[in-house]
């Protein structure tokens, strides 16, 4: 097998692993706390909210920047480890070779 034929076959191989990595990016549930599980946030492996959990005890019309903040804190701390984990995997696929997909992170 030629050189450029290898090199084709190696990236048939990577386009396969990203298209199957995508699928499970969308398939993906992470989850974070923040005041002690008040505010639960989880998020897909591309980042995207897809459930807010808010204990009813932390609501107070007096103290709507507290219940933002914990929002905030439980969102972010979601999508930062869905990141991690995007990176860890793209590393894992790509096989240590850099690489970004478009659109994620």
């Amino acid at each position: 097998m030629t050189d450029i034929q290898q090199l084709m076959q190696m990236g048939q191989q990577l386009q396969a692993k990203m298209a199957q990595l995508q699928e499970d990016l969308a398939a993906r549930e992470i989850s974070a706390s923040s005041g002690g599980g008040m505010v639960t946030a989880t998020v897909d492996g591309k980042g995207s909210v897809s459930r807010l959990v808010i204990d009813p005890t932390v609501v107070d019309a007096r103290d709507v920047e507290m219940l933002e903040d914990l929002v905030l804190a439980a969102i972010t701390e979601a999508q930062s480890k869905a990141q991690g984990q995007y990176e860890e995997d793209m590393r894992k696929a790509a096989g240590g070779m850099p690489i970004q997909l478009p659109g994620l992170f």
